[in-house]
Formats: C-alpha cells, sequence, structure tokens
C-alpha cells in the first residue's frame, strides 16, 4: 500500500443490504478521518438484491450514528473483483470461504499476478472481536443492527491502523 495510488478495500455479506454496507460506510469514515487514500465498497456473495437499497433497519440505526447509507445499492460480488480491489473483507466465516470459491474461479479466469486482492475477515485485527463473525441482524431486532455498528466501528479502527502502518513500510 502506497500513500499515492489509492487502496482498494471491498466489504462482503451474504446479501449486500446490511452488514457489509454498513462496514462500507464505517470504514469510509475512519479512513476519512485519517485522510488515507482508500477507496471501499461492498458486495454480496448472493445475488439477492441486485440494485436494492440497504436494510430500512440498517439504515435507520446507522443513521443515528451518523452514517448514511441511502445512496448505497446492492450487488454481486464478481470475479473481476478479485482484479480491482486489494482487499477484500469477509464480514463471517461462510462468506469468507465463500469468496475463497469466488477467488478460485477468479485464478481460472485469470493469470495469478492479475489477482491483486487479499481475503481476510472484517475482525481480523480487531482487539475487542478478534476474529468473530459479525453476526446477521436481518432476522432479529435492533440490538443486531447496534451490535453490526459496535462491531464495524471497532474493525474499522483495527484496520485504519493496519493500513496506516502499511503506508508507512511503503513510503520508507
Amino acid at each position: 500500500m502506497s500513500s499515492h495510488s489509492p487502496y482498494k478495500v471491498l466489504c462482503v455479506c451474504l446479501g449486500n443490504i446490511c452488514r457489509s454496507p454498513t462496514a462500507e460506510v464505517v470504514l469510509r469514515h475512519f479512513c476519512d478521518a485519517h485522510q488515507l487514500n482508500v477507496i471501499v465498497d461492498s458486495a454480496g456473495t448472493s445475488n439477492y438484491h441486485p440494485d436494492k437499497a440497504p436494510d430500512s433497519r440498517s439504515q435507520e440505526h446507522a443513521l443515528k450514528r451518523g452514517y448514511d447509507l441511502s445512496t448505497l445499492r446492492g450487488r454481486q460480488l464478481t470475479v473481476e473483483d478479485f482484479l480491482a480491489f486489494d482487499l477484500i473483507l469477509a464480514m463471517d466465516h461462510e462468506n469468507f470461504d465463500n469468496i475463497q470459491l469466488f477467488k478460485q474461479k477468479a485464478l481460472k479466469q485469470y493469470k495469478t499476478h492479475q489477482i491483486r486482492a487479499n481475503v481476510a475477515l472484517m475482525s481480523e485485527h480487531d482487539p475487542v472481536y478478534k476474529q468473530q463473525a459479525l453476526p446477521d441482524p436481518y432476522y432479529g431486532g435492533a440490538d443486531g443492527f447496534e451490535r453490526v455498528l459496535d462491531q464495524c466501528e471497532s474493525s474499522a479502527k483495527a484496520w485504519v491502523q493496519m493500513f496506516k502502518q502499511q503506508i508507512t513500510i511503503a513510503d520508507q
């Protein structure tokens, strides 16, 4: 990661209407707050909600904390995402495994050196939620959406610290 070209991160959950759009906006907020040259997007491993806005409950809870999800639209992960993004963050272990399957398809279609994306859990470096799945709040109550926000904020702060270390190393 250099401080010159943007580092591209893709947040991925199952449907791209609750967890990954929340993670996208929260991670973008913390990267912007630290003036990091990072572009953040989101997608889902399924194609359940193409071009749909994030779940209204996700939007409502996020807005209470100052995060606006209203302009986001759902999309499915593609093999081309492995060429375009530097880092793909899975919201849970099942999504992590599904992303790895997409990566295998990408490796069959493209040369190994063309694949840019590393895959990690959103909580990979999170000291509070270390490598924990980000629970899907879709079928639950308000507390689930608050948990998603709490965990996304904690994990995003951890990633920002990682990005800052990588920029420092790259610029030496």
